[in-house]
């Protein structure tokens, strides 16, 4: 075993040449490629004006006329959602969709949607008016006011048009009126002069 031993005497192995380093061929099958997914088309982008880098988005601080505009049907609408409880006085309002409750003086709103999980308590002064919910209180619909089956309606109620659906119901002081009546036959409201 061994050639020759050492300076203790303890024989030693031969030392035996240096191997070549080992080498890994490639195999020859081509890896199956993976299914990519479609991708969404990427929206328009606005034109970039010459010299002038395209901006990020919005600036922190940027004055309101710089954010994107929304439409103006959806810029004063309200919604006041399931299980949530508004009080106040509410003005200048386009659409009011109550999904909750409102106690409120409700003043210069285009449309009110009462749902039918809906509850409002208060006056209101409006151009048009759905109920699927409830209304408590004393209601001016200058033009159309439709309760629907599961609506009910109590109170002081005045009114241009009406239309009630079969199991709907309205309770209280309800008369129709057009026109200038409304402002000053309302229980509360004051002459301007």
């Amino acid at each position: 075993m061994a050639d020759a031993p050492d300076d203790l005497g303890i024989p030693m192995k031969p030392a035996r040449p240096a191997a070549p380093p080992a080498t890994v061929a490639p195999i020859s099958r081509a890896p199956t490629p993976m299914p990519v997914p479609p991708r969404a088309p990427e929206p328009p982008r606005p034109p970039v004006e010459a010299g002038r880098p395209p901006e990020a988005g919005p600036r922190p601080g940027a004055p309101p006329a710089a954010m994107p505009r929304r439409s103006d049907n959806e810029a004063r609408k309200l919604i006041v959602g399931r299980e949530i409880s508004l009080s106040g006085e509410i003005t200048s309002c386009d659409r009011l969709i109550v999904e909750g409750s409102v106690e409120a003086n409700l003043q210069n709103c285009q449309d009110v949607d009462i749902a039918e999980s809906g509850l409002f308590k208060g006056s209101a002064t409006i151009d048009e008016a759905e109920v699927r919910g409830r209304f408590e209180g004393n209601l001016v619909v200058r033009k159309r006011l439709f309760i629907r089956a599961t609506g009910r309606v109590s109170g002081s109620i005045r009114y241009g048009q009406i239309e009630i659906e079969n199991g709907g119901q309205i309770s209280g002081d309800i008369q129709p009126h057009s026109g200038e009546d409304f402002i000053s036959d309302m229980p509360g409201a004051r002459a301007a002069f």
